[in-house]
């Protein structure tokens, strides 16, 4: 937590809030809250400016300063995008690098090749999860979308059957597994462990995933029975993706291996989980092979080797001159720009509310309500979740909320409380979220039709790992 020389703003989170202060700061972060969603929502303001006039407009009404607020938004922006800003960047050179190379299609092609019948479900959820490691939700979705009408058209399954458990592995890992925009936002803010943090992320994701996705398929399929769109079924990105330099090199020609390929997406988590095992196992800082997994398993590390790695096992392999390898690095970064400003913003936010004493205020109250932390958190995203549409929005503002309830939290703990945080930012998508829009207009389906399935969907997916994350806090 950044610490500001903001001396009204300090003393008011150093000292116990008055019940009058407890008023005040809770119609400044209602006002707040509300300015973003009106801007977003009603006059379609980008997020990255709507969270930076509700953060002032919040400093406004909690009675701060303008120059205090503006010093708390800049500095949650700027630490914030110092923390994350570089991991999302290596994680959409490596997702570009996984789509460009045709590397994303050696896995579907070689999974897909394995499975049919029953099985093609739960295939596509392997498919699906496993490709969104690296990639933005909505990278993922564009990714997959085609494959997903082909299987569904040659195979003669029922869209949704094969439709929902893609969307279901790709949201789950979007809003639980690091190292995704939300989940690292939200690990910063509360300063839980990333590879505890992604350890138990996935030991939540496998139930939630299998129940949103193959299980839940079965119902939205009923439900919902509409034929694959023909206008929707484009070619494959590694078809349509032709040399950046002038070269004559043909990628579509040459896949890289499915082995060099998985190796390549998994590296990195494997880094940050073993990690996480010698933290555990050795415990003790000083140890040599301690400080030498501190740092290979650190974040920031695991994801430049995977990059690095990546440029010979998917770029190479494909076939890429280095003078296209670089092209592809740099098109990668572009796209992001908007959502490294949205994450920034964000921080600045959680920022401003924590320098307001806005954190110390939800302490004070979830004391004297008795409501689990956890429960707390998962309910504070969804309710900003429903009013912004953005689940990366819903995620650094819970995260920022609760915070200091993560002070005395065990390791354990800290982790689950970013798990809640994140599966109450997937809570019923609706038509103030773009994933709302894209998935209707990729699958060819009307409004009704894509709360069915993709809403409800979504739904699940929070349910079910909010109530898995209160289980294991049971016991661990």
């Amino acid at each position: 937590m950044t610490s500001l020389s903001v001396e009204t703003l300090a003393a008011d989170a150093a000292e116990p809030i008055t019940s009058a202060g407890h008023a005040q700061l809770g119609i400044a972060v209602l006002a707040g809250i509300a300015v973003i969603v009106l801007l977003i929502s009603k006059f379609k303001v980008h997020a990255f400016l709507a969270l930076t006039i509700g953060s002032l407009a919040l400093g406004a009404f909690a009675g701060a300063p303008l120059d205090k607020a503006i010093s708390s938004f800049t500095t949650g922006l700027g630490s914030t995008v110092a923390g994350v800003g570089v991991l999302i960047a290596l994680g959409a050179i490596l997702g570009k690098l996984l789509a460009d190379s045709g590397g994303a299609d050696q896995i579907v092609d070689t999974i897909l090749a394995k499975a049919g019948g029953r099985s093609m479900p739960w295939a596509m959820v392997l498919i699906a999860s496993v490709i969104g490691l690296p990639l933005f939700f909505e990278v993922g979705i564009v990714l997959l979308i085609p494959v997903v009408l082909m299987v569904a058209k040659r195979g003669n399954y029922s869209l949704m059957r094969i439709g929902i458990p893609a969307l279901a592995g790709l949201s789950v890992m979007h809003g639980l597994i690091p190292p995704h925009p939300g989940p690292l936002v939200a690990i910063d803010a509360v300063g839980a462990n990333l590879g505890v943090t992604l350890a138990l992320g996935v030991l939540v994701a496998i139930p939630t995933v299998i129940i949103a996705g193959p299980m839940f398929s079965k119902v939205a399929a009923r439900w919902v029975d509409i034929p694959v769109p023909e206008k929707m079924m484009p070619r494959r990105p590694s078809e349509e993706t032709a040399p950046a330099d002038g070269d004559s090199d043909k990628s579509a020609a040459r896949l890289p291996s499915f082995g060099a390929t998985i190796a390549t997406v998994l590296l990195p988590v494997v880094l940050m989980l073993a990690k996480a095992l010698v933290d555990i196992v050795v415990d003790n800082p000083e140890h040599t092979v301690q400080r030498v997994f501190d740092v290979i398993g650190s974040p920031l590390i695991a994801l430049l080797a995977a990059v690095i790695v990546g440029m010979f096992t998917l770029g190479r392999a494909a076939g890429f001159s280095k003078g296209r390898i670089t092209a592809t690095v740099e098109k990668s970064l572009a796209p992001i720009a908007g959502i490294l400003l949205i994450v920034g913003a964000g921080g600045g936010f959680k920022q401003t509310l924590i320098d307001s004493g806005v954190g110390q205020m939800v302490l004070q109250i979830s004391k004297d309500w008795s409501i689990p932390a956890l429960l707390l958190a998962w309910l504070i995203a969804v309710v900003i979740r429903l009013a912004t549409g953005s689940a990366t929005v819903a995620t650094v503002s819970a995260a920022g909320l609760v915070a200091p309830l993560a002070a005395d939290m065990s390791t354990s703990h800290a982790a689950l409380l970013v798990l809640a945080i994140g599966a109450g930012s997937l809570f019923f998508s609706h038509v103030n979220d773009a994933g709302f829009w894209l998935v209707k207009e990729y699958f060819g389906m009307n409004v009704g039709q894509t709360i069915k399935t993709w809403s409800v969907m979504e739904t699940i997916i929070s349910v079910v790992a909010g109530a898995l994350v209160l289980l294991l806090s049971l016991v661990l």
